[in-house]
């Protein structure tokens, strides 16, 4: 008897087991994103902490993100269930992006912060028909730590559908798909926030000043002097010198080099050294000097340009697909 009761808590056991590993094999695993090797290696001053986002989508399982109507490799349940919460996944795709743009990002206790950064995920869905579709709308605010100041909201929506293939869909399809998406989302995002922090504190960028409409993203707030900027047409005209700034330049043993692209935020290298992302105004020495503006997924752009001493030279360079 006592061995007959040993053998069914061991099924029983192997049953509740079993069920365990096919739960965990039906998680979709986002895996993190590579470090993009044409980010940029400079990081900036402006800091950014990242308070977290929250499931605004009323689903009641904060890793279910849609359903499967086709067969899906890898997956016995119909429902699709991340082996994270949605808010990590978009939380670790935007810390990634804002890595890349040169923008410190710290922990979200971290004091020193100058700005913080939360939002709401409303949307965030997968669903496999005869092709998938996915729909994600992510809402982003950014606020000065030190006033409280909200500096920029807005609202990414990204909605896009693909066909998997005669060979049907793999969770890895499935993952690499979303991975993609949200990426978009939190890529468009950076942009916005890049473009508006370089416009209201270009002493935090080296940069000039500027700010552009960013498609798909619908903005709700951002500050007064951002407001007063038109959206920008590329090329970026640079600012005009001030009085003080000629008289600074007159006496400089060096050239000013203005340079502008498009589009804008190329990297820039003079004579192979790295000087920032355009537009560009910087004191080059005089001489000539060899100009390449990169940018992913462009052609580089380069010439040479003559650099005259206490003059300043403008310089456009256009980048082709």
């Amino acid at each position: 008897m006592k061995r007959f009761v040993l053998y069914v808590l061991s099924i029983m056991t192997a049953v509740a087991l079993a069920g365990c590993a096919t739960f965990m094999n039906n998680e979709i695993h986002v895996s993190p994103e590579k470090a993009n090797p044409n980010a940029s290696k400079v990081k900036y001053p402006a800091s950014i902490r990242i308070a977290g986002y929250v499931d605004g989508r009323n689903v009641g399982n904060p890793r279910k993100i849609g359903i499967s109507e086709e067969r899906v490799l890898g997956l016995s349940v119909p429902e699709i269930i991340l082996d994270q919460d949605v808010t990590d996944v978009v939380t670790s795709s935007l810390r990634r992006r804002l890595d890349d743009a040169g923008i410190q990002v710290l922990e979200k206790d971290d004091a020193g912060a100058m700005f913080e950064l939360s939002g709401v995920v409303k949307e965030l869905r997968y669903d496999v028909k005869t092709r998938d579709h996915i729909s994600i709308k992510l809402e982003t605010t950014l606020k000065e730590i030190a006033t409280g100041k909200v500096v920029w909201s807005g609202e990414v929506e990204q909605k896009d559908e693909r066909f998997a293939g005669v060979s049907g869909n793999s969770k890895g399809d499935i993952a690499d798909y979303l991975k993609q998406q949200v990426g978009i989302v939190t890529s468009k995002t950076t942009e916005a926030i890049d473009s508006v922090l370089v416009a209201t504190r270009p002493d935090l960028f080296n940069l000039t000043p500027g700010a552009k409409l960013i498609p798909g993203v619908k903005v709700f707030v951002t500050p007064e002097a951002a407001a007063s900027v038109q959206p920008a047409v590329v090329p970026v005209p640079a600012p005009a010198l001030s009085a003080a700034d000629d008289s600074r330049q007159a006496a400089s043993a060096n050239g000013v080099l203005v340079l502008t692209t498009v589009p804008t935020r190329a990297k820039v290298y003079v004579d192979g050294v790295y000087f920032g992302m355009s537009p560009l105004n910087v004191e080059v020495e005089p001489g000539v000097h060899a100009v390449v503006a990169k940018l992913k997924g462009y052609k580089s752009a380069s010439e040479k340009v003559s650099i005259r001493k206490a003059e300043k030279t403008e310089l456009e360079l256009t980048l082709e697909h």
